[in-house]
């Protein structure tokens, strides 16, 4: 694996040598966790492992976790963590080292599933996906977001060679969670069509499997919008499984490209302008409102489909003003000029971004 300039794993292997990571175990349902000592010893992880967790992610499942892993006779040692810093990752590291476990368990939300992404992959050793949450597609994606960085967008870290997705604890999250995660899988809506017109407009790579497997999962959300809701383990389900494949998807693309265009541009410069004012799945589900419209697509289908699932669909339930969604529009393109999406093409001035937020009724 090389590495880049602070340290980070970077994809840069020649077409021919297109490598992809795929988890080798995912389990979804209801009381799932208490299979993670029987995955773990198919795994061929028997006598140690590390789990990086938070305060309130390990009364929720990681004494769990731990508890049944101990049972089977492995050493196990917990760190705790709570923001995604590269100081985070550099202490997670530092306990790899000291206790050379033979693999790394995330439980938590994305905050800790991210870190424990990271270094792990760092130090060369397997990671697991616990997720408590469903806010967003890092459960089961290669890549991490940690702040700090120079751009405010995830870096190449490793896909988790198993996922335990218990619907049990999931659905003790707020409701709002679920919600922003159908805004990240929706994205993919326009991030596929703006990795389209990179191929076409400036001779990108483009991966019809992969780019068909995102567009897949968010039709899934879809046109499973109505059961998606607080209580329903069928509906998180549906939500699970796209999350998932669209992990998959970022894995044999071997990069966020079907995933992540300029919808995800607009909510990272929202993060910027006003950071902490709401989830990244919410912005991305209003910033997929605009950019279909770009696109010509049916934006109005999906902005009802955000309305059926609870997530929001303009700047005051964003908790955002008008002038602050027109300038992260605006800004959008230029926080990652390389990535070439619909706003690279059309350019849009201020005035422009205004009327089509208007347009849209995103404000």
């Amino acid at each position: 694996m090389s590495l880049g300039e602070q340290g980070l794993p970077v994809v840069g292997l020649p077409l021919k040598h297109h490598w992809m990571q795929l988890p080798r175990e995912v389990i979804v349902g209801e009381g799932v966790i208490e299979r993670v000592a029987e995955i773990s010893r198919r795994l061929g992880f028997t006598d140690s492992a590390l789990l990086v967790t938070g305060v309130k992610t390990e009364e929720v499942a990681g004494k769990t976790v731990r508890a049944i892993l101990e049972s089977e006779g492995l050493k196990v040692g917990t760190l705790r963590v709570e923001t995604a810093t590269l100081w985070d990752v550099r202490a997670v590291e530092e306990r790899i080292k000291a206790l050379k476990p033979q693999v790394v368990l995330g439980v938590g939300g994305g905050t800790k599933i991210d870190i424990a992404k990271l270094s792990s992959a760092r130090q060369g050793i397997p990671f697991i996906s616990v997720p408590t949450t469903v806010s967003h597609d890092g459960i089961a994606s290669p890549l991490s977001s940690i702040k700090g960085l120079e751009k405010p967008f995830s870096v190449m870290a490793q896909a988790p060679i198993a996922i335990i997705a218990d619907t049990n604890i999931i659905m003790r999250a707020p409701f709002r969670l679920v919600a922003s995660g159908c805004g990240d899988v929706i994205a993919k809506f326009t991030a596929v069509r703006d990795w389209k017109l990179a191929q076409e407009e400036v001779g990108e790579y483009y991966g019809e499997y992969a780019a068909s497997l995102a567009l897949m999962s968010a039709e899934l959300v879809m046109q499973n919008a109505k059961q998606i809701k607080p209580g329903n383990e069928e509906g998180l389900r549906v939500l699970l499984e796209a999350l998932i494949s669209c992990g998959v998807a970022m894995s044999i693309a071997g990069s966020s490209r079907p995933c992540s265009g300029s919808e995800h541009l607009f909510s990272h410069a929202l993060d910027m302008i006003k950071p902490n004012s709401s989830m990244h799945g919410e912005r991305c589900g209003v910033g997929t409102i605009m950019m279909a419209y770009l696109h010509g697509a049916d934006w109005r289908r999906i902005k009802e489909t955000l309305k059926t699932v609870g997530a929001p669909t303009n700047a005051k339930e964003l908790g955002l003003t008008e002038d602050e969604v027109v300038k992260a529009l605006f800004t959008a393109p230029s926080i990652r000029p390389e990535r070439y999406t619909i706003l690279s093409k059309l350019k849009l001035s201020m005035e422009e971004c205004r009327k089509v937020a208007k347009e849209t009724e995103v404000i």
